[in-house]
């Protein structure tokens, strides 16, 4: 998330400054709560056809979409911090050994003080993993990605299908005695759960943060575990797509075309399919689910790869134009504008704040990420402009250092 000033790759802040816009679109749903409605809008309050338009265009464009964009850009960011490290005579594995540590450190205190949907220890844990294997071949690492991210996600579907089936026998009223138990005894936790949010959610800043603390403590080490299949391997396409190029424009501009309109045209088409399935039927949460988590993995990371293919090859115009400034000086802070949105949406929301937990809508919502959006934009560029790194992303340098660095231009 973060580089040196004089070593950055023009692309890659363009497509962080995406992929960071495109996390609060979806992350917009956990901030609001309970974290059901990210699976279904109509999970917890009624949901009016707006809002489940508005859920189908997030669902359609960034779920799965940013975090695979920003898994791949992670893993390119890291061999790109190596690769300038070295170049100075530094140790390139010791310091990003350092600088993932220190990441795990900012994940747990945004963890406690802020969200539960961290991924930044995720991140980092995952990049340490990454970190070992960074000096295979660029085809293995390739291959044993795709290994890896294809037997994960085809045992979860594998396991989870049974699931899907008894939900929708149960809409239809043709569901066994056994369905029907198992389909029950699926989302009973999961509404409790909802419940405890509502609760725990509209208390007061110090109530939540102990409650984190004292009843899921361990809350990343599991999300860690769960991602693990995914976040991985995506990082490792990310550090092969590096070092093949990809990122810096050296592909031929005929086969970065072909990648953004081939990957993009099965991602988009395999998207759409599912969301037609879904949308009749109100997005019922168990195949919901089971789409975000396993049936879709493969088009999320296509349509990524073409989101990253088609700003690659508009990096050299968009990067000269006011927009393009505002989108890489947002990537530029990626990591100052994830937390900062944290604190802002949870200050909305939350009981600490306006308290507006479980109140708005998936239509609402949007409102608040286009001010979101306005806000990094504006507070990156206005930042960037006095100062070489963002507030975090110097602070996180500086402890990777190991000594103050100075920051103003």
């Amino acid at each position: 998330m973060d580089q040196a000033a004089p070593d950055r790759v023009a692309a890659l802040d363009l497509i962080r400054g995406v992929a960071v816009l495109g996390i609060l679109a979806i992350n917009i749903a956990g901030f609001a709560g309970p974290a059901i409605t990210a699976l279904s809008p109509g999970a917890i309050l009624p949901a009016t056809p707006a809002d489940e338009a508005a859920f189908a265009f997030a669902f359609l464009f960034f779920e799965g979409k940013m975090r695979a964009l920003f898994s791949l850009l992670f893993g390119a960011s890291m061999m790109l911090f190596i690769e300038s490290a070295e170049a100075q005579g530094r140790d390139g594995d010791i310091l990003q050994f350092r600088r993932l540590c220190w990441l795990m450190v900012f994940g747990q205190l945004h963890y406690l003080l802020f969200w539960w949907g961290d991924i930044l220890f995720s991140y980092a844990a995952c990049g340490i993993v990454a970190l070992l294997l960074r000096r295979m071949a660029v085809g293995g690492m390739i291959t044993l990605a795709l290994a890896i991210f294809t037997g994960t996600h085809m045992w979860a579907a594998f396991t989870g299908w049974p699931a899907v089936v008894a939900e929708e026998a149960v809409r239809l009223g043709a569901a066994s005695a056994g369905q029907a138990r198992a389909h029950a005894d699926m989302l009973a936790p999961a509404f409790r759960f909802a419940n405890t949010e509502l609760a725990r959610y509209g208390a007061d800043f110090g109530t939540i943060a102990l409650a984190k603390l004292r009843e899921r403590p361990f809350w990343l080490f599991e999300m860690t575990a769960q991602n693990l299949g995914e976040t991985l391997p995506l990082m490792l396409i990310g550090m092969a797509l590096y070092r093949t190029g990809f990122f810096a424009g050296r592909w031929p501009a005929h086969a970065i075309r072909a990648a953004a309109i081939g990957a993009g045209t099965l991602g988009l088409g395999a998207t759409l399919a599912v969301l037609a399935w879904m949308w009749p039927r109100h997005f019922p949460i168990i195949a919901m689910g089971q789409a975000m988590l396993s049936f879709l993995a493969f088009p999320h990371l296509l349509m990524a790869f073409a989101y990253a293919a088609l700003l690659v090859i508009a990096a050299p115009r968009l990067c000269a134009s006011p927009p393009g400034r505002w989108l890489a000086a947002a990537g530029a802070m990626a990591l100052s504008n994830y937390i900062a949105a944290s604190a802002v949406m949870t200050a909305i929301f939350y009981g600490w704040g306006l308290g507006l937990f479980g109140t708005v809508g998936a239509a609402g919502q949007w409102a608040f990420v286009l001010a979101g959006w306005a806000l990094m934009l504006t507070a990156s560029a206005a930042w960037l402009a006095r100062y070489r790194y963002g507030p975090l992303e110097w602070l996180w340098r500086s402890l990777t250092m190991g000594h103050i660095l100075s920051n103003r231009r």
